[in-house]
């Protein structure tokens, strides 16, 4: 189950580049091809990123495992796979989800717990079909969220129900994380 809310993408523009010349003709060819998603930061070669619907699913590899990358144009979370937020698109997918819990990870590029905590992460968004997951880089651009959440220590998980945080697991604890979100689906 997809929960999706969609405002129209700008368009999208290409570069291409003169082939060399060939036997059979030449013409053009794409240069590398790159689309900028606006407001995320984000430049994405296209062979990564499949438009499907006018919706963009833009993929990105931490810590081992592929997640998805949403913008404000396409706020595309899907149950059972990690999403990656920014400070313009954590609440508008968190406000997406409804009355689902949403499993936030906060953390940094550089941190090792956090990269040895995300393969077990996305396991757990498999596992629990029922919940929205979700990852903030809690980088320079992401301050001004990780600030209003209190986030002082990466890794931080943060469970949230009705927008509102309702259980927080600080550090790379695994068996407190799962801990955590047995007790918010039970409560």
């Amino acid at each position: 189950m997809a929960l999706s809310l969609r405002i129209a993408p700008p368009p999208v523009s290409l570069r291409y580049s003169p082939a060399p010349s060939t036997p059979s003709g030449g013409g053009l060819r794409p240069a590398k091809q790159r689309r900028r998603i606006p407001n995320s930061g984000v430049a994405a070669k296209t062979g990564s990123c499949s438009g499907v619907g006018g919706v963009l699913d833009l993929r990105k590899r931490i810590g081992g495992s592929c997640v998805a990358r949403c913008s404000l144009e396409t706020v595309n979370v899907s149950v059972g796979e990690v999403t990656e937020v920014d400070r313009d698109t954590f609440w508008p997918v968190v406000k997406a989800a409804g009355d689902k819990l949403v499993v936030l990870d906060m953390y940094t590029q550089w941190c090792g717990p956090c990269k040895v905590m995300a393969p077990k992460y996305k396991e757990l968004s498999e596992k629990y079909q029922d919940m929205v997951f979700l990852k903030l880089d809690c980088n320079e651009e992401n301050k001004p969220v990780a600030q209003e959440l209190g986030i002082r220590v990466v890794p931080t998980f943060k469970i949230l129900k009705d927008n509102k945080v309702i259980k927080e697991v600080v550090g790379a604890k695994f068996d407190e994380l799962l801990a955590a979100i047995e007790a918010a689906r039970s409560g």
